[in-house]
C-alpha cells in the first residue's frame, strides 16, 4: 500500500466516485430504522468480523496484534478479520448491506457511511459512549454525524490534512519572500498578481474553485437537513467564482488550468511550473523524488485559512449480532494507544485528541517535512471537512464544469451556480 496515496487525500477524493452509486441503490434496499438502541452493558463476548480496506499484507502484523490485545482483555470475544482490495469497495459494503452480511465494524469514509446510515445500517455509536467528545477530533467527530439524522454513526480512527508548499527559488525571482507565503485565500491573490507583474510567464496560482472555496467563504453550501444545495443562493459564492474569473483572464494562472487535459497543481508544482501547492504532511518525499531539482528549494506553512480533513473510521453494523462486542472493539481500535502505534507506521494522524501532544507528532525537528507534520498535526485543532459528504463525484463534475465556462465568460457566474445547484439537487433528489 502507497502511504502518501490509500490514507490521504487522494484516497478521500477518490471515494466519492463510488458513493454516488452506493447511495442509489441503497435508496430501494429495505433498510431499518435509524440504527438499534444502544447495546448498553451487554457482555462483551461471542465472534465479530473487522472489515478493513487495503490495509492488508502490508499491515496485518499491526491488525492482528490489535485483535490480540482485546481478546486477551475480553477472553470471551473473537474478532475475524477480513480485507476488502481498494477498488470497488463501496460497491462491496452496498452488497453487503442489501443481503444482511455487513460485517460487524466496518472501516467506512464518512461519505460511504451516509447512505448506510440514512438507512439504519449503522449504530448510533453515541448512544453507549458518553466520552466521545472528549476523546476524538471535534472536526472528524462531526463528520460522523449527518444532517438530518441524530447520533454518531462511526468511531474516527485516522485522519489527514494539507499544509501548503512554496517554491522558494520562483518566489525570490517573482519578488515574493517564501517565508512569508499567503496566509489567506485574499493573500493568495495579491501575491499571485505580484508573481504575474514581475514574472509574466511563472504562476503562483493554478486551481479552480469548488465547494470547498464556498465553505472558506462563508458561504451556505446545504440548508439544515441536507436535502439541498444552496450555494447558489449566495452572492459570495458568485463573487468568489468573478475573482477567480478575473485572476484567469489577466493571466495569473496558466491557461490550461480549464481544460481536460490540466495535471493538476500537485503536477504543474513537481514540475516547477506553478510555485504553490497543497499537500499531506509527507508530500515533499514525493515532489523530491519526482523532481530533484526541487531538493532545499520548498518551504511550507499552514493551509490557507481553515485546513480540509480527510477521515477514515470504523462504523458499526445495527444488525450485529453481538452490538456490545462490535461496540467495545471498534473503541479499542481508535483508542490513542492504537492509533498512535499505526501513525507510526504510516503516514497519517491519529483521530485521538490526546495523541496531539506526542512528540513525534508535536516536535519540530528542524527539517521542511519535520515542520510540515508540526503544522498538519496542529491544524487537525481546527481542521474541517469542508466538501459535504452529500455531494458525490457526478455532482461536483458538473459544478466543475459550469465554473470552467463561467471563467471562460461564456455564462455570468449567477447563471453557472445557478445551473449547477439545480442539476445537483435533482441528482441529490433522486439519489
Amino acid at each position: 500500500m502507497r502511504t502518501t496515496t490509500r490514507v490521504t487525500k487522494g484516497r478521500a477524493v477518490a471515494l466519492l466516485a463510488t458513493a454516488a452509486a452506493t447511495a442509489l441503490v441503497l435508496t430501494g434496499c429495505s433498510g431499518g430504522s435509524s440504527g438499534s438502541s444502544g447495546a448498553g452493558g451487554g457482555d462483551i463476548s461471542g465472534t465479530i468480523t473487522l472489515q478493513t480496506w487495503a490495509l492488508t499484507p502490508t499491515y496485518t502484523d499491526y491488525l492482528n496484534g490489535v485483535i490480540k490485545d482485546f481478546e486477551k482483555a475480553h477472553p470471551d470475544a473473537k474478532v475475524k478479520l477480513q480485507d476488502q482490495p481498494g477498488d470497488g469497495y463501496a460497491d462491496k459494503v452496498l452488497s453487503q448491506a442489501s443481503s444482511n452480511t455487513l460485517p460487524d465494524v466496518i472501516n467506512l469514509p464518512p461519505d460511504i457511511a451516509l447512505p448506510l446510515a440514512k438507512r439504519g445500517y449503522l449504530q448510533d455509536v453515541s448512544k453507549d459512549d458518553s466520552k466521545l467528545a472528549s476523546t476524538y477530533v471535534s472536526g472528524a467527530l462531526d463528520s460522523y454525524e449527518y444532517k438530518g439524522l441524530d447520533g454518531t454513526y462511526g468511531y474516527p480512527w485516522y485522519l489527514n490534512t494539507d499544509v501548503d508548499y512554496w517554491n522558494s527559488d520562483m518566489f525570490a525571482k517573482c519578488g515574493l519572500d517564501a517565508d512569508n507565503p499567503p496566509k489567506t485565500t485574499d493573500d493568495l491573490f495579491t501575491q499571485a498578481k505580484t508573481m504575474h507583474d514581475n514574472c509574466p510567464t511563472d504562476y503562483l496560482m493554478s486551481r479552480k474553485p469548488g465547494l470547498g472555496d464556498f465553505t472558506l467563504a462563508g458561504v451556505k453550501v446545504l440548508n439544515s437537513d441536507g436535502t439541498k444545495f444552496t450555494f447558489a443562493d449566495s452572492s459570495k459564492a458568485a463573487d468568489l467564482i468573478d475573482r477567480y474569473k478575473t485572476a484567469y483572464q489577466d493571466g495569473y494562472m496558466p491557461s490550461n488550468v480549464l481544460n481536460s487535459d490540466y495535471l493538476g497543481n500537485s503536477t504543474l508544482f513537481t514540475q516547477a511550473k506553478v510555485a504553490w501547492t497543497t499537500g499531506g504532511a509527507t508530500s515533499l518525499a514525493d515532489f523530491e523524488k519526482n523532481n530533484p531539482s526541487l531538493k532545499g528549494k520548498v518551504t511550507v506553512s499552514p493551509a490557507l485559512d481553515t485546513p480540509p480533513l480527510y477521515v477514515q473510521g470504523l462504523s458499526v453494523s445495527s444488525k450485529s449480532k453481538h452490538l456490545a462486542t462490535a461496540e467495545a472493539f471498534a473503541k479499542f481500535m481508535t483508542n490513542a494507544k492504537n492509533q498512535e502505534a499505526f501513525a507510526h507506521l504510516v503516514n497519517i494522524f491519529p483521530s485521538t485528541t490526546s495523541s496531539q501532544s506526542d512528540p513525534y507528532f508535536s516536535k519540530d525537528d528542524g527539517t521542511v517535512n519535520g515542520k510540515a507534520r508540526v503544522l498538519a498535526n496542529e491544524a487537525l485543532k481546527k481542521a474541517k471537512v469542508l466538501n459535504p459528504v452529500e455531494a458525490n463525484s457526478a455532482m461536483t463534475d458538473f459544478l466543475d464544469q459550469q465554473i470552467a465556462l463561467a471563467m471562460k465568460g461564456q455564462v455570468t457566474p449567477e447563471k453557472a451556480l445557478q445551473t449547477a445547484q439545480t442539476k445537483m439537487n435533482s441528482l441529490l433528489a433522486n439519489g
